[in-house]
């Protein structure tokens, strides 16, 4: 089975997430761009992103400013959302059940992949970090995702364009092909995705079917 991350994967919603809580976080006082969101949490639940920059600062966010946010980005979700280029051909191409397992809430996730004509490619495996008790980094939402499948963790290979998410794939012993073809990527994401332990990185996803295919002949020639 073929696991796929959502955002910065399937649909290109990393600069909308993290351009909006920059925004609301400035205006609550506290410095940070786009750049430090994308650089510092992409593949983090939102939750987690809010908690932790709080905790950073010492001070609270001010209320109701994440529901802003949350509110906020589904809107831009409904009126800006595209998907990923070339992902629909790539997965057109791709044989192989899939699965998405994504940190996005469930809201948050039906919406995108419905946005971007989506859903139809992963039947009923389609699973939140909101379903599970710990997002990305920590292994959860593979095993989850694995689980709710009927299929064994070694038998999934997962496409992540966060360090913080093939992390947590090969926590599960799940390997992981990383991504950088999203209009968020950044100065030394390739060799972040190859730090955290993808196996390769590829930048366009006319690539993706090919690649899948090579990793699994090495598979077959290595249990020869």
């Amino acid at each position: 089975m073929i696991v796929f991350d959502c955002d910065g994967v399937l649909v290109d919603s990393e600069i909308l997430s993290c351009g909006t809580d920059a925004e609301l976080m400035r205006s609550a006082g506290h410095e940070i761009t786009l750049e430090d969101l994308v650089a510092g949490y992409i593949g983090w639940p939102k939750r987690a992103i809010w908690d932790d920059i709080a905790a950073r600062r010492g001070t609270p966010w001010p209320d109701g400013l994440f529901e802003l946010a949350t509110s906020r980005l589904m809107e831009r979700i409904e009126d800006e959302l595209v998907a990923v280029a070339g992902v629909a051909k790539a997965l057109d191409r791709i044989p192989d059940p899939k699965a998405v397992a994504s940190s996005s809430g469930v809201a948050k996730l039906h919406a995108s992949l419905a946005r971007c004509g989506l859903t139809h490619y992963f039947d009923e495996r389609i699973f939140s970090a909101q379903q599970v008790a710990r997002g990305k980094p920590a292994p959860d939402i593979f095993l989850f995702a694995a689980e709710q499948s009927g299929v064994a963790p070694r038998d999934c290979l997962v496409i992540e364009d966060s360090a913080a998410g093939v992390t947590a794939a090969r926590a599960t012993g799940m390997p992981a092909i990383g991504f950088t073809g999203a209009s968020h990527t950044y100065p030394g994401h390739a060799d972040a995705l190859l730090d955290a332990g993808a196996v390769t990185v590829i930048a366009d996803m006319r690539e993706l079917p090919a690649q899948i295919d090579r990793f699994r002949r090495a598979g077959s020639a290595a249990s020869d």
